[in-house]
C-alpha cells in the first residue's frame, strides 16, 4: 500500500466497508447527481462531487466541474478529509501550509476554497467524501454547513437503501427457489400418491358394480369414502400450491347455472343425515346461463355445503342463490349456505378462513378434514373478484355467504352441442402404460364400456403395435421407460404421420404439463385417478368427427404496454426481438443441456427469464428459473429435462401467437 499519504488507523475495515456497498465503478445515478447539483447550488460553487476512496484512487460517483472519473489518491485533498469526523473547510488554500504548494492549487483545478465532509457508514467508517470547491476565497455560513451535513447523510442513506435492496432481492430469489422446490415436491408427491390411489378408487368402483351382499357393500362404500377423502386432501394441497404460485387459472366459459346448482344438490343429498332437511332455493329471477368458471363454483359449493352437512346432526341445511344486481353485461349473485349445526365460537370467526385452522382442535379428530378447505374457498372467491363472509352462533348454526359476478351468456354460446349418442360402436383402443395395476384397471373399465383394449408396456412397444394393427384411439401414460408419452406421441405424429386420437393419462401434475401434452400432439388430457365418466366423456369428445383442439395459450401484454407508454414502434420492436432471439436461445439451451454444459445452460436460462417476464409468461419463467437453479448446482435431473421440454413447447406456442398479432 502507498505510504505517500496518511492512512487511517482502521484502513482495512474501512476498505471492507466500502466494498460492502458495491458502489465503485457503477453507472451514473439520478439520486447522486441531484445531490451534487444541490451542493453546488447551496454553496454557490462551480465544482462539487460525491466520491469514494479505495486503496489507490478517488473515484467520483457524481461530479460537476471536474470532468474525470477518478484521480490518484495521493494528490487528493480528500485523503485527509477521511481521517476526520467532521467537515474540513479551507477558506483560502494559499494560506494553508499543507496545500499552498499543491499542484491543484497552483494550477490544475485552481482550488482556492475547499469544503469536504466525510460520508460515514452507520458503523463509523469514512468511505468517501461530499465536497464543494471554488476558485475564489469563500466562507460557508452555518446554514450551508448544516445543509452539507444533511446531504452527506442523504448520500449515505441512498447507499444503505441500495444495499438493502440487493439483500432483499437475494432473499426474494431464495424465497422463489423455496416456492419452486415446494411446488416441485408437491407435484412429485401428487404423482406418487395418485398412482396407487388411481388403482384403489378404480378397482373399488368396479367392485361396487358387481353382485355384493349387504356387509360387503358396506365395506366397499367405506373404502370408496376413504379413497375420495384422500383424493380431496391431495387436491386441496395442490390447489393451495397453484394459488400461491399464481398458476391457478380462472376459466371463463358459458355454463348452465341452474343445472350446476341442482347437480351439486343431488351429489351431496346422499350425505344428508336422517334428521336433517336439505333444501335448495333458487331465485325466480336468477339467469339460466352465465359465463364463468363452473368447476371452481362447484368446488366452492361442495366445500361449503359439505361442511354444513358434516357439522349438522339435526335441523336444516339451506342453500339459496339470489340475483342482487344486473347490468347490461353482468349478473351479480349472492350465494348462501345456512345450517342449524354446531356453530362457531365468536372469537374463532376472524381466523376461520386461515389455512390449517378449524374452529376447535377436536374438530379434526371428530369430523376429519385438512383445515385447508375454507382457505381455498376464500382464495377462489377472491380470485373471481368476490367476497365471502360468515355469521355464526355457537350451538345454533352458521351461515356462509358470498357474491360473484358473472358475464351474461350469448344464447348461441349456450345452445346445446349435438353429440351423437351410442355411435361409438366397438372401438379398438391401444393403452401405453407400464404400471401393472393401472393396466388391469384400464382393461376392466374399457371392457365395461364395450371396447377392445390392447396394452403396450412402453412407448416403443406401443409404436410397434400401432404399426401392426388398426386402432381407433390411444390412451397414453406420460411416464414410461424407453420412450415416454411425449416422445411416443411425437414419433406417432411426425414419423408415422398418424392422426389417431391420443388421450394423455397421468398422475403427474407439473406446471405446464397439460400444455406440453397438447403441443406434443395429444388431443385430450385425463388426470389420474380418473373417473369412468370423465374418461368416457374424453373418448366421446376426441372421437367426435367435428372435434377440434381448442386449447390455446394467451400472452399478457400489459407489462409491455406499460413499458411502451403508447409507443407502438417500441412494442413492435420488442415483439420482433422475442420472435427473433428466444427460439434460437431455446435451441441452444437444449443443445447445451444434452451436452451437460452447465455454464451455458445457466447463462441462457438466466437471460431468457427476463424476456419471458416482459410478456408475463410466468409458467415459462418458472421453468427457466428451475433450469438455472439446477445448472447452478451443477447437476441436471429428470425434472430439468421436463422443464426444458415444457419451455421448448411453450416458446413455440408463444412465437406462433406473436406472429399472428
Amino acid at each position: 500500500m502507498n505510504n505517500d499519504y496518511p492512512i487511517p488507523d482502521n484502513e482495512l475495515q474501512r476498505l471492507a466497508a466500502l466494498k460492502r456497498y458495491n458502489i465503485l465503478d457503477t453507472l451514473p445515478d439520478h439520486a447522486f447527481d441531484d445531490a451534487t447539483k444541490l451542493v453546488s447550488y447551496i454553496c454557490g460553487v462551480p465544482i462539487a462531487h460525491i466520491s469514494f476512496i479505495d486503496e489507490n484512487r478517488q473515484w467520483f460517483k457524481s461530479e460537476i466541474g471536474i470532468g474525470v472519473s477518478e484521480v490518484p489518491r495521493d494528490i487528493t485533498f480528500c485523503r485527509y478529509t477521511i481521517l476526520d469526523t467532521k467537515m474540513v473547510e479551507i477558506n483560502d488554500t494559499h494560506l494553508n501550509e499543507r496545500f499552498k504548494d499543491d499542484p491543484n492549487v497552483t494550477g490544475g483545478f485552481n482550488v482556492r476554497f475547499y469544503a469536504g465532509i466525510p460520508i460515514t457508514t452507520p458503523d463509523g467508517y469514512n468511505i468517501g467524501t461530499l465536497c464543494a470547491i471554488d476558485h475564489v476565497v469563500k466562507e460557508l455560513n452555518e446554514n450551508q454547513r448544516n445543509a452539507l451535513s444533511i446531504v452527506a447523510k442523504h448520500v449515505m442513506a441512498q447507499l444503505e437503501i441500495g444495499t438493502k435492496n440487493i439483500q432483499l432481492d437475494a432473499q426474494k430469489k431464495i424465497a422463489e427457489k423455496a416456492v419452486l422446490a415446494k411446488d416441485s415436491f408437491l407435484a412429485n408427491m401428487s404423482h406418487e400418491i395418485r398412482t396407487p390411489l388411481n388403482s384403489i378408487i378404480g378397482f373399488t368402483d368396479l367392485l361396487a358394480q358387481t353382485e355384493l351382499d349387504d356387509v360387503q357393500r358396506d365395506y366397499i362404500e367405506s373404502v370408496q369414502i376413504a379413497g375420495e377423502n384422500l383424493l380431496l386432501i391431495v387436491n386441496d394441497i395442490l390447489d393451495l400450491s397453484k394459488i400461491e404460485s399464481g398458476n391457478l387459472v380462472i376459466e371463463s366459459e358459458p355454463f348452465n347455472l341452474k343445472k350446476t346448482l341442482k347437480h351439486v344438490y343431488n351429489l351431496l343429498k346422499v350425505k344428508v343425515q336422517k334428521d336433517v332437511d336439505f333444501n335448495l332455493f333458487l331465485d325466480a329471477e336468477m339467469p339460466d346461463n352465465v359465463v364463468g368458471d363452473q368447476g371452481r363454483l362447484n368446488q366452492i359449493l361442495v366445500n361449503l355445503i359439505g361442511n354444513s352437512l358434516k357439522f349438522t346432526n339435526e335441523g336444516v341445511v339451506t342453500v339459496s342463490v339470489k340475483k342482487v344486481e344486473e347490468t347490461e353485461d353482468n349478473y351479480t349473485l349472492k350465494f348462501s349456505v345456512k345450517d342449524t349445526g354446531i356453530g362457531i365460537q365468536k372469537d374463532k370467526l376472524t381466523t376461520i378462513f386461515e389455512r390449517f385452522t378449524q374452529a376447535e382442535e377436536s374438530t379434526t379428530r371428530t369430523y376429519g378434514g385438512t383445515g385447508l378447505g375454507l382457505n381455498i374457498v376464500k382464495q377462489l372467491i377472491e380470485l373471481q373478484n368476490g367476497d365471502i363472509q360468515v355469521k355464526s352462533t355457537l350451538n345454533r348454526g352458521s351461515e356462509f355467504f358470498f357474491t360473484l359476478t358473472y358475464k351474461k351468456a350469448n344464447p348461441t354460446e349456450t345452445a346445446p352441442k349435438l353429440v351423437t349418442k351410442n355411435s361409438l360402436g366397438h372401438l379398438k383402443i391401444l393403452l401405453c402404460e407400464d404400471n401393472v395395476l393401472n393396466q388391469k384397471l384400464a382393461k376392466s373399465v374399457i371392457n365395461n364400456f364395450g371396447f377392445h383394449l390392447d396394452i403396450a408396456q412402453n412407448g416403443e412397444e406401443g409404436i410397434e403395435l400401432l404399426s401392426q394393427n388398426d386402432y381407433d384411439l390411444i390412451l397414453m401414460d406420460l411416464q414410461m421407460p424407453l420412450k415416454d408419452g411425449y416422445q411416443t406421441t411425437e414419433y406417432i405424429r411426425n414419423e408415422m404421420n398418424s392422426k389417431i386420437p391420443i388421450i394423455a393419462m397421468t398422475a403427474h401434475s407439473l406446471v405446464g404439463e397439460q400444455e406440453r401434452c397438447y403441443k406434443s400432439g395429444m388431443d385430450a388430457y385425463v388426470p389420474k385417478p380418473f373417473k369412468q365418466a370423465v374418461l368416457l366423456k374424453a373418448i366421446k369428445t376426441v372421437m367426435n368427427p367435428d372435434y377440434e383442439q381448442t386449447h390455446k395459450r394467451t400472452v399478457d401484454m400489459s407489462f409491455l404496454d406499460e413499458m411502451a407508454c403508447g409507443d407502438l414502434e417500441f412494442k413492435k420492436e420488442m415483439i420482433h426481438l422475442f420472435i427473433e432471439k428466444i427460439p434460437g436461445q431455446t435451441t441452444q439451451l437444449e443443445e447445451a443441456f444434452h451436452k451437460g454444459d452447465h455454464d451455458t445452460v445457466k447463462s441462457l436460462a438466466h437471460n431468457m427469464k427476463s424476456s419471458l417476464d416482459i410478456f408475463m409468461l410466468d409458467d415459462l419463467s418458472n421453468c427457466a428459473a428451475i433450469i438455472e437453479e439446477e445448472a447452478t448446482a451443477g447437476e441436471f435431473t429428470t425434472e430439468t429435462l421436463d422443464k426444458v421440454n415444457v419451455l421448448h413447447c411453450g416458446v413455440i406456442e408463444v412465437v406462433k401467437i406473436l406472429k399472428e398479432l
